[in-house]
């Protein structure tokens, strides 16, 4: 439905990578220094029950772009990444006469598709237009023997990735710079990649945590058969002494600190170049990270540290200082562009604009979904989270279930248990999920898609003797490759 025209103000998307959302001082952290993202946080309003489409970058990216949900979208994976082929809201903003840019990582096919931007400044897309294969073979997965990385490559120093969030940020306060006295709005898609691993900040940042009294005591793998399937595969944990687990943790917080010292270059230069007034400006993460909680670390599976993610809302129409518990989500991202930039919304998609959210009251009855079919998983994953309830159906095997009012670190899952209360939950929280999907006729077409997509790339054999790695390498590394020839 169409409102009346008006001259939108400008939309900067910050989007971040592996992000946690009580990463924050301004969620109550106790430790960690996010100084520009806390100012952001108290000129605008900050969403406290946000969620990824996909604790994956892959999919959830091609979720953001298309502002729908994995299953809706056909890009389940991270050998599955956006093509082109679908609408993205960046089509929509650039297709009506604006600017639309992005800076940075997008993790798509490839930049010879139509991603739907007018310039791609810097951009990093998936390893050789295919991604990470071993995504696709969840019926015999290969060993993931680079997860030993994640342990090793830790502590302080720089890296290819926050030498790429240099680059990133300096290209953005440029383009942002040059657009002083630009006639008509814009839209920038700045995408960064810290605090994701390897978990390795620069000396000034780490320091700001190598005395901290971390609990290095490894947690408890909880007693669920799919999510012992991911640790299995994903097995981070079992390559960690307590050196390296403080200097992973001491490197990530030095990271999420380092990534707020970019934020806030790309938000002075908006400020002192007149723009900051006429912009509404989105920070959020494609995903969160498990740090060791749960005795994981990344993400895949839908526990608050790894599905929820950060997400900040300031600018023209946004209620300052203000905490907003409605339940939020990355399709809503596209909701929100529309509403920003075209003065419109598309109620064929799941999103609402998060400037109407953030204007109204509390909303404890809506629904938001998150899924998972990637890599490591025997079956999909589907978590609907409505007021103080957190549902997650795996098809085939037991639902877990948790009360995050009473059990904020979800040590306690009623997905089995006999009570009364607990049983209504969980009906609810099937009957929530089976408004937005069948789980088990997705389950199977994504399983058949896959198999389609494993033939497609050579058969099975292709895909287990692919490289396996442990994260994106930069453009300049991926350049590296192709030189020579891998």
């Amino acid at each position: 439905m169409e409102r009346a025209a008006h001259r939108p103000p400008n939309f900067l998307v910050i989007i971040s990578d592996e992000h946690r959302k009580d990463a924050l001082g301004c969620a109550g952290h106790p430790l960690v220094h996010t100084p520009h993202l806390d100012r952001l946080a108290a000129r605008g309003t900050r969403f406290t029950n946000a969620y990824t489409s996909s604790p994956m970058c892959v999919p959830t990216r091609a979720a953001l772009a298309c502002g729908d949900h994995v299953h809706r979208t056909g890009f389940w994976d991270s050998a599955t990444p956006y093509d082109g082929s679908a609408a993205t809201w960046m089509h929509r903003v650039r297709d009506a006469g604006h600017e639309m840019v992005s800076i940075g990582k997008l993790h798509f096919r490839s930049g010879e598709d139509d991603n739907g931007f007018s310039e791609e400044i810097l951009p990093m897309h998936v390893v050789g237009g295919v991604g990470w294969m071993a995504a696709l073979l969840r019926e015999d997965p290969p060993a993931y023997d680079a997860a030993a990385e994640l342990a090793a490559d830790s502590g302080p120093g720089s890296s290819s990735y926050t030498d790429y969030d240099l680059a990133i940020t300096a290209a953005a306060t440029d383009w942002i710079a040059a657009r002083r006295n630009a006639e008509r709005p814009w839209a920038a898609f700045v995408s960064l990649v810290s605090p994701h691993f390897p978990l390795r900040a620069p000396p000034e940042f780490y320091n700001l945590y190598a005395d901290a009294d971390f609990d290095l005591e490894p947690q408890q793998l909880p007693d669920h058969p799919e999510i012992r399937n991911l640790a299995r595969f994903f097995d981070y944990e079992r390559h960690f002494t307590a050196e390296t687990r403080h200097a992973a943790m001491a490197g990530y917080f030095g990271l999420t600190s380092f990534l707020d010292d970019c934020v806030g270059e790309i938000l002075a230069t908006l400020e002192e170049s007149g723009q900051a007034e006429d912009t509404v400006i989105l920070y959020l993460s494609d995903h969160g990270e498990l740090l060791g909680d749960k005795g994981m670390w990344t993400k895949q599976v839908m526990y608050e540290a790894s599905a929820g993610i950060p997400m900040i809302l300031a600018g023209p129409g946004v209620p300052d200082g203000i905490v907003r518990n409605t339940a939020a989500s990355i399709v809503d991202v596209a909701a929100t562009a529309l509403d920003v930039m075209l003065n419109t919304s598309d109620d064929s998609a799941p999103g609402l604009s998060l400037r109407q959210l953030a204007q109204d009251p509390d909303d404890a009855d809506r629904t938001v979904l998150c899924e998972y079919h990637d890599g490591g998983s025997t079956t999909g994953a589907f978590m609907v989270r409505w007021g103080d309830w957190k549902y997650v159906c795996y098809p085939g095997m037991p639902p877990q279930l948790f009360n995050l009012a009473e059990d904020p670190s979800e040590d306690h899952d009623l997905g089995s248990d006999v009570s009364q209360r607990a049983a209504a939950a969980r009906a609810e929280g099937a009957s929530r999920l089976a408004a937005i999907c069948d789980a088990d006729a997705v389950n199977r077409q994504c399983f058949a898609d896959q198999a389609a997509r494993i033939e497609a790339l050579g058969g099975i054999d292709v895909c287990r003797n692919a490289h396996l790695f442990n994260h994106t390498p930069t453009p300049a590394e991926q350049a590296a490759m192709r030189e020579d020839g891998r």
